[in-house]
């Protein structure tokens, strides 16, 4: 079989990219004919239509990402697997996806917000996404990547550190997890809560209200929000740098950054 995978290629730090390469990644260990393709380049991906001729496209995203995972390679005749995740009411393309003879998501809480926006479930499957055990794994806090990154972040050897990694803290749970540290008051050791999130307009807007939040409640000295642009690479040294991953996620398809918390042998806080 031949297949052609389209998501955000070469892959960014973003849940989409990462979900989309393991994909990829996982074909070729398996020893399928695969090629990857960034999932709005419409002039590579009918290069590829034509010359690869790929059996099935297999693309990653939600229901939005409809005319680049399905309409265009049915434009070519190609038959199309979207591989999709949940982002609020799916308000369009309820024929096209009702139409398509498999889809996959990520969660049975996907699946279920599907059924629940009228798309039909027998033609629904769970395929959730990987993990790379081989970079996310448990490091020694004396390694030198993690204490660089603890002191970068600028969190003392004896302060617990609080981690929550998303497009925003907010959507993540990022608000609950300040009420309750509030809450809690003196009866936690010395902490810091650390929110990384994606560097866009409604990031910095959402961030703003964080931010005021955390005065209100009188911790501001202790959150600190980080938008840089990271790599791949560094993200299992900065999970690995934390003592606890926080999400207590409102919306989450999957919860790929908690796998990794795991896999890095730090406690989770996910509900």
């Amino acid at each position: 079989m031949k297949v052609l995978v389209l998501y955000d290629y070469p892959p960014t730090p973003g849940g989409l990219a990462t979900q989309g390469d393991l994909l990829y990644k996982g074909l070729l260990a398996n020893g399928v004919d695969a090629h990857a393709v960034h999932v709005d380049s419409l002039l590579e991906k009918e290069w590829y239509y034509k010359w690869f001729k790929p059996d099935v496209v297999v693309g990653t995203g939600f229901w939005g990402h409809t005319p680049q995972l399905v309409l265009h390679p049915h434009g070519f005749g190609i038959k199309a697997i979207p591989w999709l995740v949940a982002d609020g009411y799916i308000c369009n393309y309820q024929p096209v996806l009702n139409d398509l003879p498999l889809i996959l998501v990520t969660s049975n809480w996907v699946k279920e917000m599907y059924i629940r926006d009228g798309i039909k479930g027998d033609h629904i499957e769970v395929l959730p996404v990987g993990c790379d055990t081989d970079t996310f794994k448990p490091f020694p806090k004396n390694d030198p990547k993690i204490q660089s990154v603890r002191s970068a972040l600028g969190i003392r050897p004896d302060e617990q550190m609080i981690l929550t990694i998303g497009g925003d803290a907010a959507s993540k749970g990022g608000r609950e997890v300040m009420e309750a540290l509030a809450a809690a008051g003196n009866d936690l050791p010395p902490w810091k809560y650390v929110c990384k999130v994606w560097p866009q307009p409604r990031t910095t807007i959402q961030c703003n209200a964080d931010k005021i939040l955390a005065e209100e409640l009188g911790i501001s000295e202790h959150v600190s929000f980080h938008t840089s642009i990271i790599s791949r690479q560094f993200i299992p040294y900065l999970i690995g740098a934390c003592d606890v991953y926080a999400a207590p996620s409102r919306l989450e398809g999957f919860g790929m950054p908690q796998v990794e918390a795991g896999a890095c042998g730090k406690p989770v806080n996910w509900h």
